[in-house]
């Protein structure tokens, strides 16, 4: 059926077109000829064409434009003719007027009222007056809206203005105004008339028609912001009132919010600005189906621009209370449109935010109470679920953001974290991500506990569990996102007051302890180092400070420490804990705190023998504590000999024997501290080095009988670099011989038949050898000491 109507309505243009070029073709002949009568004869057939009901606007459109090309041709041929004397233009204007259907004669009385008009032999206005009256005699919308427009195409070079050639007495501007606004309000009323033209089936295609027919009746307010004489007092007393009665009596959703928009577009921004209220007060006035909410954001838009461009405007809108007007106007139009959906308030207030943010931003109580609207309008509500809303909202929180590139100054709005309760939990989370990047990519350092306060408050979804949404339910990448960017959101906090920062470091404490044993690991390490470095910057302090304040001193901190350490400890992720008690026994010692340092040992230890079961943790966790014990020079003979014999006891019960040798041959450090005042104990180092011997030939043993070869080599290549090292610091217990049999152990065992070749263990003994080599070769006394060494 639609291919059938395109197809006739085709034929029909066709058809039309035809007709027209025919009668064109006479109308030239005529005008060739300078003969009046048939041209104008001609013309009125050819003009017939467009009282055609047939046509969609758009092809209407089509035929109108070839019409209009002809009436340009015969308006110049009526200029010549009354130029020539051949017939004057009032008696054309008269003969005209003899056609005998309305639509041509209309469309000729409008061709040769532009020739009277520039002829001057009457007012300009006379002639507008009467044009425009006349043509109501033309109430089909189409053919109406077609006419009107051609009258406004001819006639708006004419328009009796302040410095055109047909300006006439002194109100000679109101005629112009008058004129126009005549013909804008007889366009709009033919223009929303078609709505209710045709049966209710046709509804949809009759709106996609008046949406393409709306640019002919906008250009009449086109026109009227071109008139010079149009200035803020006219456009405020007569222009504006009377547009927008048009616009709010026609009670058209399309109308009201096409020419609302064209008001806008088309008017200067200082009008706007000194005629707010008046553009506002219409808006509530509106059908509640108007996308009210574009209008105002296109209007903000325009001002905020205005605003910007010079910073000599900014006290007008001061003076006008621009701010005050559109936050008024807003809460009004919410409150007429009781539908509207939550969406398109909150796009309001984002509309609002951003112009406040532009014109006014040093003003931060007007941020503030936008956002305080926004949380009015939403309370009482569930959780958002709409997308759209919510995707709104966080274009709400993200501006202040952008603004002031610091969460500082976001901080101080005490309704920012209101608005963020609205949000579902994932987009909490996504904020609380974006209030986390904003600060990293500006490098803004929290200094206070009361702002570190408010901001985990903003935060709060990503540091603990909402509305019992287990962590353990979340997706394994995106929780680890989370929490690290948490994690280095802490060492953003800081202070060069130890009390403030001591505050900051239990403010954070007591909010990342609320986070589950799956936060726990990613966010007590920061908050650990964070404190740590406090502990660096008070070193020497022991806290027996005598008044009424105790200040902060490692020895508090150290307390903290602990109890945060155990919290960890318990999820459980002993491994990571045993890390950071170690981390702290190093830190005490370099405050000369032994008892502290001695505790987290003993912590440590604890949680070796309770807690880590996996072997290969403990290899790691072993080791670890050898290194930290090796570096602790703060501990008496019998606190150093307990911690050592305690270290040496595990490394010898690890479950694997290169594990156990590796281990004990490490504990030998703990006897021989290369420092000034350090222990060197050769004795208990060549025992531990004797031992790890004993360990490598028992695991060489063990490998013999169960796979019939011989076992790992290098664990006494290993041990014949310790002997080196030690042999090096001078221990006197380490002798050449001792090396020399060492030496000829590993060839003997690398020869031997149950030997299994091995090219990286051959490399390195080789390597091992040529180092010997080396010293010898350099001389000196090192090269004294190793002269008895044969390789």
């Amino acid at each position: 059926m639609l291919l059938d109507n395109a197809e006739d309505e085709e034929k029909w243009l066709a058809e039309g077109i035809a007709g027209l070029q025919q009668n064109a073709f006479y109308m030239h002949r005529a005008l060739d000829s300078n003969n009046l009568r048939d041209a104008l004869k001609y013309s009125a057939q050819m003009l017939s064409e467009l009282r055609t009901s047939r046509l969609s606007p758009h092809k209407y459109y089509e035929l109108y434009m070839r019409s209009f090309d002809e009436l340009r041709k015969l308006e110049m041929f009526f200029k010549e003719e009354t130029s020539r004397g051949s017939c004057s233009v009032i008696d054309l204007y008269e003969l005209v007027q003899h056609a005998g259907n309305i639509l041509p004669r209309l469309y000729l009385l409008c061709t040769v009222g532009s020739v009277y008009i520039k002829s001057k032999e009457a007012p300009a206005k006379d002639v507008l007056k009467d044009l425009v009256e006349m043509c109501r005699g033309i109430q089909n919308p189409v053919r109406g809206l077609f006419l009107r427009s051609y009258l406004s195409q001819v006639s708006r070079d004419k328009l009796p203005d302040i410095g055109s050639e047909y300006e006439g007495d002194a109100n000679t501007v109101n005629d112009a105004v008058e004129f126009v606004l005549q013909n804008f309000t007889e366009m709009n009323k033919l223009w929303v008339r078609m709505q209710h033209q045709g049966p209710v089936r046709e509804k949809e295609k009759r709106e996609k028609e008046r949406n393409e027919l709306r640019d002919l009746v906008g250009k009449n307010l086109h026109v009227l912001s071109q008139i010079e004489g149009v200035d803020l007092d006219m456009y405020k007393e007569t222009v504006l009132p009377r547009v927008l009665e048009q616009v709010v009596n026609c009670k058209d959703e399309l109308a009201q919010y096409y020419l609302m928009d064209c008001i806008i577009q088309v008017f200067p921004d200082e009008y706007h600005l000194q005629t707010l209220e008046t553009l506002l007060a219409a808006c509530p006035q509106l059908q509640p189906t108007v996308d009210i909410k574009t209008v105002l954001s296109q209007l903000m838009e325009r001002l905020s621009n205005y605003a910007v461009s010079s910073s000599e405007v900014l006290p007008e809108f001061l003076q006008v209370e621009a701010f005050a007007k559109l936050s008024n106007a807003i809460g009004k139009v919410i409150e007429a449109q009781v539908d509207m959906p939550i969406v398109g308030a909150i796009s309001l207030y984002v509309s609002l935010l951003t112009f406040t943010l532009r014109v006014h931003s040093d003003r931060l109580d007007y941020v503030d109470q936008v956002l305080g609207a926004c949380v009015r309008k939403l309370s009482g509500k569930a959780k958002l679920e709409d997308s759209k809303a919510t995707k709104q909202i966080v274009a709400l929180l993200s501006a202040p953001l952008e603004k002031y590139n610091d969460i500082v100054t976001a901080l101080k709005l005490s309704n920012y974290p209101r608005v963020m309760d609205h949000l579902d939990n994932g987009t909490n989370k996504v904020m609380a991500v974006v209030i986390i990047q904003s600060i990293m990519k500006n490098t803004t350092c929290i200094s206070t506990a009361d702002k570190v306060e408010a901001l985990f408050e903003l935060i709060k979804g990503l540091i603990k569990d909402m509305d019992g949404t287990p962590a353990d339910e979340l997706d394994e990448e995106d929780f680890k996102e989370e929490q690290n960017s948490v994690a280095r959101l802490i060492h953003m906090l800081f202070n060069e007051d130890p009390e403030e920062m001591m505050k900051i470091i239990c403010t954070v404490r007591r909010h990342i302890l609320q986070g589950g044993p799956t936060r726990l690991p990613f966010t007590v390490p920061p908050l650990i180092f964070s404190a740590l470095k406090l502990v660096r910057r008070l070193q020497g302090q022991d806290g027996d400070v005598a008044g009424e304040e105790v200040p902060v001193t490692p020895k508090k901190i150290f307390q903290l420490l602990n109890q945060t350490i155990e919290a960890l400890s318990s999820v459980p992720s002993p491994e990571l804990a045993l890390r950071l008690y170690l981390q702290c026994a190093e830190a005490a010692n370099d405050c000369d705190l032994e008892p502290v340092a001695y505790e987290f040992f003993t912590q440590a230890f604890i949680l070796y023998e309770e807690e880590i079961a996996d072997s290969k943790a403990q290899v790691t966790a072993i080791h670890l504590i050898i290194g930290t014990l090796q570096r602790m020079n703060i501990f008496g003979v019998e606190n150093r000999d307990t911690l050592t014999h305690k270290a040496t006891g595990y490394s010898a019960k690890l479950l694997k024997k290169p594990d156990q040798c590796r281990a004990v041959y490490a504990c030998s450090h703990l006897f021989w501290v290369d420092d000034q005042d350090g222990i060197k104990d050769g004795e208990r180092v060549l025992l531990c080095l004797k031992r790890a011997l004993r360990i490598a030939n028992a695991a060489q043993q063990m490998a013999s009988v169960t796979r019939g070869t011989g076992g790992p080599i290098t664990l006494f290549v290993e041990i014949l670099n310790k002997y080196l090292y030690f042999f090096e610091k001078g221990n006197p217990q380490i002798t050449g011989s001792v090396i020399q049999g060492l030496i000829e152990l590993i060839t003997t065992e690398m020869q031997s038949d149950n030997a299994t070749p091995d090219p990286s263990v051959d490399a390195f003994f080789a390597s091992t050898l040529r180092y010997i080599q080396f010293q010898k070769q350099k001389g000196g006394t090192m090269g004294e000491k190793y002269e008895p060494i044969k390789v």
